[in-house]
């Protein structure tokens, strides 16, 4: 495929994708926040959420779900996004909270954080699959919504890129799960980490279903 034409299904995208914004900002409706999650699966690390606010005429091409972008190419849409967006903040639950409250729980909590922290405030979300009952306004959960919505496709570039580089810090502190590789993930250099060392003060005690490792920690 040529570059112009790889270049104008781009363009086209990005258009289907701005199709709730669209609606949204023909009712008058300025700050719209695409609102989505990363980090409900690991074994380890904070879930990290993230809220953004495009203008109306944001027109950056290759935005869309982070988990089908290179790291490379979210490295790089993450500061333009950040340059371009009229607003953006994160949110973030740690690991002993979620162990508390559960991880779906946890995921909402930090969705509303990362909503709440917006200046200036959001009018209406977008949000992706949830939708935030104790956050008083109007609302879109969107399954998929990753892959629907440029607002959410944003926020999860942001909350992905931002998530990383907080594992691969951790990675320095805890080196023995191999964090800097699977951001918390459970591979198997991260099971070999837990069987050789334990587990460490960023591991979800719940979603280890190894005794033998918690009793060993305390």
């Amino acid at each position: 495929m040529k570059k112009e034409e790889r270049e104008l299904l781009a363009r086209q995208k990005l258009l289907e994708m701005m199709a709730f914004e669209k609606e949204l900002f023909a009712r008058g409706i300025r700050y719209i926040a695409g609102v989505d999650e990363v980090g409900r699966g690991p074994l380890a690390g904070p879930v990290v959420a993230a809220a953004v606010i495009l203008p109306e005429d944001f027109d950056v091409i290759g935005v869309d779900d982070s988990k089908k972008l290179s790291e490379k190419k979210r490295e790089e849409l993450f500061y333009i996004i950040k340059e371009k967006a009229i607003a953006y903040s994160v949110g973030m639950v740690d690991n002993k909270v979620i162990d508390e409250i559960n991880i779906l729980e946890a995921t909402k909590l930090a969705m509303k954080r990362a909503v709440l922290a917006l200046k200036p405030k959001a009018e209406y979300l977008l949000v992706d699959a949830l939708t935030l009952k104790d956050v008083k306004l109007p609302q879109n959960g969107i399954i998929k919504g990753d892959c629907k919505s440029v607002s959410i496709a944003a926020a999860s570039i942001i909350a992905k890129v931002t998530r990383d580089h907080m594992m691969k810090e951790f990675s320095k502190e805890f080196p023995y799960y191999a964090f800097e590789q699977n951001k918390g993930y459970g591979t198997k250099a991260h099971y070999k980490g837990l069987d050789d060392h334990g587990i460490c003060p960023l591991h979800r005690k719940s979603f280890l279903d190894l005794p033998y490792l918690i009793d060993n920690a305390e």
